[in-house]
């Protein structure tokens, strides 16, 4: 009975002092420490919000640095086109010794001397400057039946990866020194850096592998507007809450028109609706008459613009 008395008060307890959820909408711009894996960062982040739904745009390993965009409430409704959005990385690679993982978390495979000058480094990176074919590592978050590949990989079981395409947009060699070099590459979503630094090795003969990545923009965002970890937890609740940037900065790079005040009432109704004057062809950030974000239509076949992901507007509690 006395057992009973007190499991009932530790229940009332921890339901009494439970943090209350807020509908925080908006994207917080992270500049991702390192030793964190993303979704620790975003917990984090989502807990000093005390926000109640989260979502972060492209995974970053706990080994690198760097932008990660975080959208909150209505906003992770568009977080898949930051997902998709071409992005620029720092690299630091190593020449002349391999590792299991690609990185320098993983354990030496093989070194080799490095007889290898700038002229003939930036030669390599060259090579892989456009449309091209990566396989995608073992320490990867990548599922196969359900696990991701990295647990296969730790179990010491390799598993057979389709190669896929990525592009990458631009290298460019920062410094070169000795056995080390320093690149920025801007690529396509879904490129790994780790197998580009070791195909960069294996052009060059000697081998290499990363020992140093940051992000530094994503889309349109660039990680001069990020916040730092530690900074965010220095701040009062509602400077954390002014960092946010509105849902629409998300999808800035769609086009976008201002619907009057019928077609902003029936679409927000889920209708889809005529407006005059000349509509853009695809998708369309859409406003009322107040510049008030209403979501995401589609003009359709008629010309009328259906509804395709809107904003649902609720008060911060």
């Amino acid at each position: 009975m006395q057992n009973g008395f007190i499991d009932t008060l530790n229940v009332t307890h921890k339901v009494q002092y439970k943090r209350p959820k807020k509908n925080i909408n908006g994207v917080l711009l992270l500049d991702k420490p390192l030793g964190f894996s993303s979704n620790q960062a975003l917990q984090k982040i989502k807990w000093l919000l005390q926000a109640a739904k989260a979502g972060h745009t492209g995974t970053l390993d706990p080994l690198a640095t760097g932008l990660l965009p975080l959208c909150f409430g209505e906003a992770t409704k568009f977080a898949h086109y930051l997902t998709d959005a071409d992005k620029t990385y720092v690299a630091t690679l190593k020449l002349g010794v391999t590792t299991t993982t690609g990185d320098a978390e993983g354990e030496v495979l093989a070194q080799q001397a490095v007889n290898v000058n700038q002229k003939q480094f930036e030669a390599a990176c060259k090579q892989f400057i456009g449309e091209i074919s990566q396989v995608p590592p073992m320490y990867s978050a990548l599922k196969h039946e359900g696990k991701a590949l990295y647990e296969y990989a730790r179990a010491g079981v390799e598993i057979e990866r389709k190669a896929r395409l990525v592009h990458i947009h631009a290298i460019q060699v920062n410094s070169f020194q000795a056995d080390e070099a320093k690149i920025t590459v801007t690529c396509s979503k879904g490129t790994y850096i780790r197998t580009l630094a070791e195909d960069i090795g294996a052009v060059l003969g000697c081998g290499a592998h990363l020992i140093g990545l940051r992000r530094t923009a994503t889309a349109h965002y660039n990680i001069v507007q990020a916040v730092t970890l530690a900074q965010f937890e220095a701040m009062p609740a509602e400077q954390r809450a002014a960092l946010l940037l509105p849902e629409d900065s998300a999808v800035q790079h769609l086009p976008s028109i201002q619907l009057d005040e019928d077609s902003s009432f029936y679409l927000q109704k889920g209708q889809a609706v005529w407006q005059s004057g000349q509509i853009p062809q695809g998708l369309l950030r859409l406003y009322n008459e107040q510049q008030q974000f209403l979501g995401l239509g589609e003009v359709q076949s008629d010309g009328k613009i259906a509804p395709k992901r809107l904003i649902v507007h609720k008060e911060v509690e």
